[in-house]
C-alpha cells in the first residue's frame, strides 16, 4: 500500500482544509468529504446548514466528493462504496456506532482538541479556559463505541490560548498543530499502530456548562468570574453571562483583572474585577 484512501469528516471549510493538508502531506489520497452536522430538521446543526455546504462547497477539491449522510447505515454503506482506509473525523456531533467503525479497512482516526484522557466530550477548549489553563493540547486517537476513549496514536501539549478568543477564532491557532498530527497519525495507520491506552485514572471530562452557568455571582472569586466570562465569550461570542452593574441588569462581555480606565469596577468575594465590555439585557430572552 503506497498511500491511504481517505474520508475526511468535518462540519467547516477551514477545518476540512487543515485535515485535507495533513492527509494529503504525505501522499494520502482524500477522496470524500463528510459533513457531520445533521441538515435534518430537528439534528443537532440543522439551523444554517445550508450556508455550511455551499462554504466547505468553496473550498473542496474538484476531484472530491462532499456526502450529507442522512443516517449511520448510509455512512457506513459509503465508506465501504468508496473503498476507504481510514476516515479522519474532527468536530462529528453524533455517536459512530460499530457498522460505521468497521466500515474504514483501518479504522477512524478522531482530532480531539486536549491532552486525552484530560477533558472528554464535547467542549474541551471552553473547559479549559474556564479552568484558567493558559494552553490545550491535541490529540489524534482510535475511535471506538465511547466517547473520547479510543487508543491515543499522537499528542502535542502546549498550544497557547489567548485572553479572550471566540469559536471561529479558535481553528486558525489550532490549524498548523492538526496538519502536522494528521499527517503522523495517517503515518502510524499506515504502519499498523495501534497507539496507547488511555490512563483511566487520569480522566476528566468536558461536558456542556451547569445549569447556572449563565449568571454571575459577584460573591465567587474574581479570577473565577473572569475565566467565567472568556469561557462565555467563546462559547457564544457576542452573548455573556448575567449580571447586575450598577443597578442594571447586562450581558458581560469581557472583564479584566487589573485596573481599566473605561471600565466598570465591581467588588468581588476576594477584591476588584474591570467589566469592561457589556450590553444590556433588553432584547434577550435567557
Amino acid at each position: 500500500m503506497t498511500g491511504l484512501r481517505v474520508a475526511l469528516v468535518s462540519f467547516r471549510s477551514d477545518v476540512f482544509a487543515a485535515l485535507h493538508g495533513g492527509c494529503v502531506k504525505n501522499g494520502n489520497l482524500p477522496v470524500v468529504y463528510i459533513n457531520g452536522r445533521s441538515g435534518r430538521p430537528g439534528g443537532a446543526s440543522y439551523r444554517n446548514v445550508g450556508d455550511k455546504v455551499t462554504d466547505i462547497l468553496g473550498g473542496i477539491p474538484s476531484d472530491v466528493d462532499l456526502l450529507l449522510p442522512g443516517n449511520a447505515e448510509g455512512l457506513a454503506q459509503a465508506l465501504r462504496g468508496y473503498e476507504i482506509d481510514v476516515a479522519v473525523v474532527c468536530g462529528l456531533s453524533w455517536r459512530l456506532p460499530k457498522q460505521v467503525l468497521e466500515a474504514p479497512k483501518l479504522g477512524i482516526l478522531n482530532v480531539h482538541a486536549s491532552l486525552l484522557p484530560q477533558y472528554r466530550g464535547p467542549a474541551p477548549v471552553q473547559w479549559a479556559i474556564r479552568n484558567g489553563d493558559p494552553s490545550i493540547g491535541m490529540t489524534v486517537h482510535w475511535m471506538n463505541e465511547r466517547i473520547d476513549t479510543g487508543r491515543v496514536v499522537v499528542q502535542r501539549e502546549g498550544i497557547e490560548l489567548p485572553e479572550f478568543l471566540t469559536f471561529n477564532e479558535l481553528w486558525p491557532i489550532l490549524a498548523p498543530t492538526m496538519e502536522v498530527l494528521v499527517a503522523e497519525a495517517l503515518d502510524h495507520a499506515l504502519d499498523g499502530y495501534k497507539g496507547e491506552r488511555q490512563d483511566e485514572t487520569r480522566v476528566t471530562y468536558a461536558g456542556s456548562m451547569e445549569p447556572g452557568f449563565d449568571r454571575i455571582d459577584w460573591a465567587r472569586p474574581a479570577r473565577v468570574i473572569h475565566n467565567q466570562v472568556r469561557a462565555f465569550y467563546f462559547g457564544l461570542g457576542m452573548l455573556g453571562p448575567f449580571a447586575h452593574v450598577n443597578g442594571e441588569k447586562v450581558l458581560v462581555q469581557r472583564t479584566s483583572l487589573t485596573e481599566d480606565e473605561g471600565g466598570v469596577r465591581v467588588e468581588c468575594g476576594d477584591g476588584p474585577i474591570w467589566v469592561v465590555e457589556s450590553r444590556p439585557v433588553r432584547g434577550f430572552s435567557r
